[in-house]
C-alpha cells in the first residue's frame, strides 16, 4: 500500500486562508470552500495568533507582516458586510422570510452569524424557518413572481455572469422546478442578461532565445482524471497603484484553479510560486506522467521554472507561437474572471484588486457552474468523481 503524503501549502496560500477566518468566516466554512480539513486551518489560525505561521520551505511571519494581516482581515470583514448589503438587494427592507430565503442562499458564500447581523434577523428564527419548511419547499409550485425574486439574487450573487441556461441549472440545483423556457422568457421580459465576452490584450513575450518545450498537449482538454495536465497562463489587473498580475495553474480534468500567485511583477517567481502553490496542494506522484501545458512566455521558458519542472517530475508543454487556442481553458478563465467581476471597477490599491480576484477564484472553484463539467463547480465535479471511484473499487 502506497503511502499517503501530506500536502503542503505556500506562506501567501495560508495567509489568505487565515484572512478569511479573521474576516468572519467559520473555520467550517471557509475550510469547505477551500477544500481544506477544518484542524488545518485551525492550526494555521492558532499559528498565526502565536507568530509562527510559515508556508512550505519558508520563513516565520514577521510581527510587522502579521499587523499587516490583522488590518487586511478588518477590511476583509468590512468589505463582507458591504458586499451582503451591496447584493442583498432590498432585502433588509423585506420581511423575515426573504431574508432567510437570502441567507440560506448565500450560506457557503457568507457565515449565516454575519449575514444575520448584516440583515438584522434572527439567528434561531433562522434555523426554525428552515426545519419547518426544507422537506416541502421543493414540491411547491412558484409563481412568475416567486421564480422572479430567485434569478434576481442568482443574478446578484454571480454579478451578471450567468445567461438563462446557467440561471435555470442554478435554480434546479436549490430544489426550484422551473423549465429553462420559463426562465429564458422571464429574464428577457426584466431586462436580466449576462455581461458581454470582451477581448483583452496578451501578455505573452516569446520573443527569447530560451529553449521551448514541444506541443505535447496538442488540445487534448479532456482529462479522465486529476492530476494529469495543469495549464497555466499569466495576466494583468490595472489599479492606481500600477499593475497587478495573476498567475494560474489549473487541472485541466475539472478545471479547478490549483495553484495561483499575485505579483506586482511578471517575473519567472510568479509561475514558479503558482507551480508551487499547486504542487503542494495536491502533491501528484511524480511517476504520474503529469504535463504542465502553458504558452512560451520567458516566464515558462526560464531555467529556474525548468529546474522546478524536473524536480517534481513534470512535463513541460508549450503552445505554438501565436496560437492562443492551444491554451484555451486558461484564457477562457482569464475571461470569465474579467467579465464577471473585474470589468468596470475602480481599484485604488492591488490589495483591493488581489481581494477581489481571490474571491472571484473561491467561487469558481467552490460554486461556479461550469457548462464543460455537466453545470456543476470544479470541486464538486472532482468529489462527485472521487465518490463514484470509491463505489466503483467495493462494487
Amino acid at each position: 500500500m502506497s503511502k499517503t503524503v501530506r500536502a503542503r501549502y505556500t506562506l501567501e496560500f495560508k495567509q489568505e486562508a487565515v484572512r478569511l477566518v479573521k474576516g468572519g468566516q467559520s473555520i467550517a466554512a471557509a475550510a469547505r470552500t477551500l477544500g481544506l480539513v477544518e484542524q488545518t486551518l485551525f492550526n494555521w489560525v492558532k499559528a498565526d495568533r502565536l507568530d509562527t505561521l510559515t508556508g512550505a520551505g519558508g520563513n516565520i511571519v514577521s510581527a510587522e507582516q502579521m499587523e499587516i494581516s490583522r488590518l487586511r482581515a478588518e477590511l476583509a470583514r468590512v468589505k463582507m458586510e458591504r458586499d451582503i448589503l451591496g447584493k442583498s438587494d432590498g432585502v433588509l427592507r423585506e420581511g423575515a422570510e426573504l431574508k432567510y430565503a437570502f441567507i440560506h442562499r448565500n450560506r457557503r458564500m457568507w457565515p449565516i452569524s454575519v449575514q444575520c447581523r448584516v440583515l438584522q434577523a434572527s439567528i434561531a428564527g433562522y434555523h426554525e424557518h428552515f426545519a419547518r419548511c426544507v422537506h416541502g419547499a421543493q414540491r411547491l409550485h412558484l409563481s412568475d413572481d416567486a421564480v422572479l425574486v430567485h434569478i434576481k439574487a442568482i443574478h446578484a450573487e454571480t454579478h451578471g455572469s450567468y445567461g438563462w441556461p446557467r440561471t435555470c441549472k442554478a435554480l434546479q440545483a436549490r430544489g426550484i422546478r422551473v423549465g429553462k423556457e420559463r426562465v429564458r422568457r422571464l429574464m428577457q421580459l426584466h431586462g436580466i442578461r449576462a455581461k458581454g465576452k470582451r477581448r483583452f490584450k496578451v501578455t505573452t513575450n516569446s520573443n527569447h532565445g530560451l529553449p521551448v518545450a514541444p506541443n505535447v498537449l496538442d488540445r487534448q482538454f479532456d482529462v479522465g482524471e486529476p492530476n494529469r495536465v495543469w495549464v497555466s497562463d499569466i495576466t494583468y489587473i490595472s489599479t492606481d497603484e500600477g499593475w497587478l498580475f495573476l498567475a494560474v495553474v489549473i487541472d485541466l480534468f475539472s478545471r479547478q484553479v490549483v495553484g495561483w500567485s499575485l505579483r506586482e511583477d511578471m517575473t519567472r517567481n510568479i509561475v514558479i510560486d503558482a507551480l508551487r502553490m499547486a504542487w503542494f496542494k495536491r502533491h501528484p506522484d511524480k511517476n504520474a506522467g503529469l504535463i504542465f501545458h502553458s504558452d512560451r512566455g520567458s516566464q515558462y521558458a526560464s531555467e529556474d521554472f525548468r529546474q522546478v519542472l524536473t524536480e517534481y517530475g513534470i512535463t513541460a508543454s508549450m503552445s505554438r507561437r501565436a496560437n492562443c487556442w492551444d491554451n484555451a481553458c486558461s484564457e477562457t478563465l482569464f475571461g470569465s474572471l474579467k467579465v464577471e467581476r473585474l470589468h468596470g471597477q475602480r481599484f485604488v490599491t492591488r490589495r483591493q484588486a488581489k481581494d477581489e480576484v481571490i474571491d472571484w477564484m473561491l467561487w469558481y472553484n467552490h460554486s461556479r457552474l461550469h457548462s464543460t463539467l455537466a453545470h456543476v463547480s470544479p470541486m464538486q465535479f472532482e468529489k462527485d468523481w472521487h465518490a463514484a471511484q470509491a463505489r466503483q473499487a467495493h462494487s
